[in-house]
């Protein structure tokens, strides 16, 4: 949890060029990771069996599966000196990874990508080669679940690993297909949910949707920080008091229903500063450093394509 301290108690306005206050600090409350994550599985867990009525050892295979899933991307983020790290469970809808680090290269980024699936997929297929012998159910359940569940991860579509690989690769940086790509990712997912017959996966395509309005929006403010000359490509420790109220002042113009008990322009602390303090966050870009040429694009895609395909060819012809 986050959140702000007032380092100046009185309020300020815009009446020349350094009258701007200090922008609000952000401070970390400090949680047990552990016990929080703990808690959020064993929501998980509760919810899944109450809805789905699955065996409990079917239910800790899933658990298990989600959490080596996404310890990947922890300890990947943790070798390429990511700081806060951190991991939350979604009930019912899966898992994702955080961290912070302003200067990333394409190399670590798509490392990171991949350290959650891969591992997943070499134990599954370890696990089947395994239960050949054994012919043991459980285990054939367990590596089962190890690949569906990374498998559809590699799916080339954004929020899933698959898609933000190939965003990364090829345009991470480019809104206008970033958009054209979502909107092809949402379409693609709710194909999906059809074609699982899920209708609880629903509701990642339609946040996704809310994604791209809200950024739509964003890039707008971007677009304008631009004309404007202020940098938006730094992180909130480093985003000047002058730029963090101006940012703020185009929040609350592009969101006035949302923002409307603050005037823009009276720079004085808001009930509502940690939202604004998030937002603002949310227009500020990393710095992406673009160390991967053509050759090694194409090779990581291929390399992405053969993890995801092969075992896809393979499983599908000798589970018939």
């Amino acid at each position: 949890m986050e959140d702000f301290s007032n380092n100046e108690p009185n309020s300020f306005s815009n009446s020349g060029e350094g009258n701007y206050p200090p922008k609000p600090m952000v401070i970390e409350k400090k949680q047990n990771a552990v016990i929080r994550s703990l808690i959020s599985l064993g929501i998980y867990g509760v919810l899944f069996y109450a809805l789905f009525n699955q065996p409990i050892v079917y239910i800790a295979a899933i658990l298990v599966v989600i959490i080596i899933h996404e310890m990947g991307h922890f300890i990947a983020m943790k070798v390429f000196d990511y700081s806060n790290v951190k991991i939350f469970i979604v009930p019912l809808l899966g898992a994702y990874t955080t961290g912070k680090k302003q200067n990333v290269s394409q190399t670590h980024l798509s490392l990171i990508i991949l350290a959650g699936p891969l591992p997943g997929i070499i134990i599954g297929s370890i696990l089947y080669f395994i239960n050949k012998n054994l012919q043991n159910e459980t285990v054939k359940m367990l590596s089962n679940v190890f690949l569906v569940i990374n498998l559809l991860n590699c799916l080339p579509f954004y929020p899933l690993d698959g898609g933000r690989l190939i965003e990364t690769l090829f345009f991470k940086q480019n809104f206008a297909v970033r958009i054209a790509f979502g909107i092809i990712s949402i379409m693609g997912l709710v194909a999906l949910c059809l074609l699982l017959q899920s209708p609880l996966m629903i509701i990642i395509p339609v946040f996704i949707g809310i994604e791209l309005i809200n950024e739509n929006k964003n890039q707008k403010i971007r677009e304008y920080l631009k004309q404007e000359r202020i940098n938006y490509f730094t992180d909130y420790p480093a985003l000047p008091d002058k730029d963090y109220w101006l940012i703020r002042d185009c929040l609350l113009f592009s969101f006035p229903k949302k923002y409307a008990s603050i005037t823009p322009g009276n720079y004085q602390y808001s009930v509502a500063e940690p939202i604004l303090i998030k937002h603002i966050s949310s227009i500020l870009q990393v710095n992406l450093i673009h160390n991967l040429n053509t050759f090694k694009r194409i090779f990581i895609l291929l390399f992405y394509l053969a993890s995801f395909i092969v075992p896809i060819i393979y499983f599908g012809l000798h589970m018939r």
